[in-house]
C-alpha cells in the first residue's frame, strides 16, 4: 500500500507515490506532461509522453525503465499502471523538454518542497502517523494549538501561539486581538453533537483566526478531528473545488449554508484511510496557494 500524494501546478494535478523501499517519491510522467502543456485531454498527454520517451531514448537520455511503474486511477476510474519518474529524472525531463514551457514547471518543482509550505506539508503528512491526533480532545483550543504547533514548529516562531495582534486578510478584519481570548473561550464551549453544530463551530473559528498565519490548514484538520470523534465521519477534501471552497468560506461570515452544502456532499466514513488523509492535506495546502 503506497502513500499517494498530489501536488498542483497551475491547477493541474501532479500525482506522486511514496516508495517505502527506496525512500523516495515517484511522480506520474503523464501528469507532468499534462501540467507543462496545460492540456485538458488526458489521452493526448499520455500519447505525448510516449512520444517524448521514445525521443529521449534515441538521444541517449534514459528517464524511465519498465520497472518504474505504479498504479494510478485512470479517467475511467480503474487503477492502471503508469510510468513514473523520481525527482532527479523529473528535473532531467524538464531540462530537455522540446520547448521552454517546462521552465516555470522546473522552477516550481525545485522550489515547492523546500518552501515554508512545502516543509509544513511534510510535517502534516506525518501527523496521522504520530498518534498525536488520537490523543487530542476534539473541539478544544488546546487541540487546535497542538495541530498548529506540529505543522509550523521550527518554521514560525509563533507556532501554536494565539496571536496578540489584530490582522486583516483580503479586506476581511478578523477578531480584534483584545477580544480574541474571550471569543475563543466562547467558541470552545459551542456544542458539536451534529453536523450543523460542528460546521457552525468551524465557521466561528475561521472568523476568529487565532494565529498570525496557518489558520486554514490547521482548522481544517481540527474540523476533521471533530467529525471523526463525534460522527465517525470526515471530509473528502479532494472532492471540493478550490474556488467553490474559498467562495463558500468567504460567504460563511454571514451565511453558513454554502459551506455546509459543500461539506455535506463529500462526507465519508473512511476515517482511518491514510489516502483520504493525505489527499486532504494536499488539497488543504492547495487552497492556500495564491491565485496569479
Amino acid at each position: 500500500m503506497y502513500k499517494v500524494s498530489i501536488r498542483f501546478f497551475n491547477d493541474r494535478k501532479v500525482r506522486a507515490v511514496w516508495d517505502e523501499e527506496h525512500c523516495k517519491w515517484w511522480f506520474s510522467a503523464t501528469d507532468i506532461v499534462r501540467a507543462i502543456n496545460n492540456e485538458d485531454d488526458y489521452a493526448k498527454s499520455r500519447n505525448y509522453w510516449k512520444y517524448l520517451k521514445g525521443k529521449f531514448v534515441k538521444e541517449g537520455i534514459q528517464l524511465v525503465s519498465a520497472t518504474n511503474q505504479f498504479k494510478f486511477e485512470a479517467p475511467d476510474g480503474k487503477m492502471r499502471k503508469a510510468d513514473v519518474l523520481d525527482a532527479e529524472n523529473v528535473q532531467l525531463l524538464a531540462k530537455h523538454y522540446p520547448n521552454n514551457r517546462a521552465n516555470d514547471f522546473l522552477d516550481w518543482f525545485v522550489y515547492s518542497d523546500n518552501s515554508l509550505d512545502g516543509q509544513s506539508k511534510k510535517k502534516a503528512y506525518t501527523l496521522i502517523e504520530s498518534g498525536l491526533l488520537d490523543s487530542m480532545e476534539p473541539g478544544t483550543i488546546s487541540s487546535l494549538q497542538q495541530i498548529h504547533a506540529y505543522l509550523f514548529g521550527g518554521l514560525y516562531d509563533f507556532a501554536g501561539q494565539i496571536r496578540t495582534k489584530t490582522i486583516w486578510k483580503d479586506g476581511t478584519l478578523f477578531c480584534r486581538a483584545e477580544y480574541l481570548p474571550e471569543n475563543l473561550r466562547m467558541i470552545e464551549q459551542m456544542p458539536e453533537t451534529n453536523f450543523d453544530e460542528i460546521v457552525n463551530k468551524y465557521v466561528e473559528m475561521n472568523v476568529a483566526h487565532p494565529f498570525m498565519e496557518g489558520n486554514g490548514r490547521s482548522t481544517r484538520i481540527w474540523l476533521d478531528l471533530i467529525f471523526k470523534k463525534r460522527l465517525k465521519m470526515c471530509v473528502d477534501w479532494s472532492k471540493i473545488d478550490k474556488k467553490d471552497y474559498l467562495e463558500a468560506m468567504r460567504r460563511s461570515t454571514t451565511d453558513a449554508r454554502p459551506i455546509k452544502a459543500l461539506l455535506q456532499g463529500v462526507m465519508t466514513d473512511r476515517i482511518d484511510d491514510r489516502e483520504i488523509f493525505m489527499k486532504g492535506i494536499d488539497y488543504s495546502y492547495y487552497y492556500e496557494e495564491h491565485e496569479d
